[in-house]
């Protein structure tokens, strides 16, 4: 028997932050303008993926912006970009993750300096959540970029030096004893092996690394993509993982480094990105100290001041941005390429779909709230769990009710009520189909 689960307006509130919490990390604060505007262009326009990189060019892609519709959602914009939530977190400060008011400009952040190791084989940034693959070996390479979700504090990704041990489409996941303990613990027990499927977090393809345990993998949650949420491996989007894995093969050499500053020429004009530190702060402030150091060679070779408050503030603010701070020859203009506005996509890539509700079906009745926000908040956290749960807002004579399903029977509804209370803890109510109607009133 399901205990009835309805929330006070304040207890509400403060359950859905905490839920939000479970998936969303911001970085920085605002103070650089989003007022860079072009003339419109298509949204097919703009490269996610595959950019050239010549000799002596650190930055890639360009910035560009988007006028924020209803319903949108930060995981459903920045999976259709190919990117992390976090990055577009970080470069958008102040939105709402889940329901970002409607008519805003979003900035898109397809702007990235490269790591600083050499490009060869596989680099993955961890403290940028970014992965390059670089191919050729002239004075112009390719390289194609993706956003990838790393390990947790407790489990972090590892940095160093491996290749890549082998390969599988379709994989098996064998679980680890630490994990199936995790899950023990939480009332969540799981098999010692998980078959290809929906519900194998390895996804369709994984790329096992030399070291141990660890692998390039793709993902059943899809919304973790850019977020601390792995035990130590790295996911991709689903869609970005397959051609990963056609693209790569064994023996590939993989670099994990952790870079938060970075620095790159693009065209003469030195740029700064700046990044929120996985660390604690002091680990932070040696990276800093780094690129510091660095900033004050190039301005002693270059004969000309830097800005250092502006330095600072790129530092501060940590949005994930190349910003230009210096000339490196005279006549040489210090100013940022305007961003392409693009236009918005009539169905945004992977967005969860919402069958329609069915007589007959069961449901589960996840939450009350009194301001519709809330409950479309709850609702898409809840439609990007992954495997996706389905759910809806429906209103209802003082406020609002979040409703899961369809389900096609009670076991599908238990399941989903099951997952709601170990990954979200939610205490659903199981609805049977007879009392369908009375849930929607």
């Amino acid at each position: 028997m399901h205990r009835t689960h309805t929330l006070s307006p304040a207890a509400a509130r403060v359950r859905l932050l905490a839920l939000a919490l479970l998936v969303l990390m911001l970085n920085g604060c605002a103070s650089m303008k989003s007022a860079w505007l072009s003339p419109g262009h298509p949204e097919a326009e703009v490269e996610r993926h595959h950019f050239p990189t010549e000799k002596g060019n650190d930055v890639i892609g360009r910035l560009a912006t988007l006028r924020l519709e209803e319903r949108d959602t930060l995981p459903d914009i920045a999976r259709h970009f190919g990117l992390g939530i976090n990055a577009l977190s970080a470069a958008n400060p102040g939105l709402d993750v889940w329901v970002p008011e409607a008519g805003k400009q979003l900035i898109l952040p397809l702007c990235f300096i490269l790591p600083d190791v050499p490009r060869k084989g596989i680099v993955i940034n961890l403290a940028t959540m970014r992965l390059f693959q670089f191919k050729g070996d002239g004075a112009v390479q390719a390289v194609s970029t993706y956003p990838v979700g790393i390990g947790t504090r407790e489990r972090p990704t590892p940095t160093g030096s491996m290749h890549v041990a082998r390969k599988a489409a379709r994989p098996t996941w064998h679980v680890p004893a630490s994990i199936a303990e995790d899950h023990r613990r939480k009332g969540d027990p799981l098999p010692a092996k998980i078959l290809p499927g929906p519900l194998n977090p390895l996804g369709d393809y994984a790329l096992y690394l030399s070291k141990t345990g660890y692998l390039i993998h793709g993902t059943n949650k899809p919304a973790s993509i850019g977020l601390k949420a792995s035990n130590g491996c790295l996911r991709l989007y689903p869609e970005n993982v397959k051609v990963l894995f056609n693209n790569t093969p064994t023996e590939t050499p993989v670099q994990i480094v952790n870079q938060p500053y970075l620095l790159g020429q693009r065209d003469g004009i030195l740029y700064l990105e700046a990044h929120t530190p996985l660390e604690n702060p002091s680990s932070g402030a040696l990276e800093q100290e780094k690129v510091d150091a660095r900033l004050r060679t190039l301005e002693k070779k270059a004969g000309r001041p830097l800005d250092w408050k502006k330095v600072k503030q790129v530092q501060a603010e940590a949005r994930g941005i190349p910003v230009p701070i210096l000339a490196l020859a005279p006549g040489l203009e210090l100013a940022s390429v305007p961003p392409l506005e693009v236009g918005h996509p009539d169905k945004l890539y992977g967005s969860p779909e919402q069958p329609e509700l069915r007589p007959g079906a069961w449901h589960v009745l996840a939450g009350e709230t009194r301001e519709e926000i809330d409950a479309r908040r709850l609702a898409a956290i809840i439609n990007h769990q992954g495997p996706q749960i389905p759910a809806r807002v429906l209103p209802k004579s003082n406020g609002y009710r979040v409703l899961a399903g369809p389900f096609n029977d009670a076991g599908e509804a238990r399941e989903a009520a099951r997952r709601l209370k170990v990954d979200l803890e939610i205490d659903g109510i199981v609805i049977e189909p007879a009392r369908e109607t009375a849930a929607r009133h």
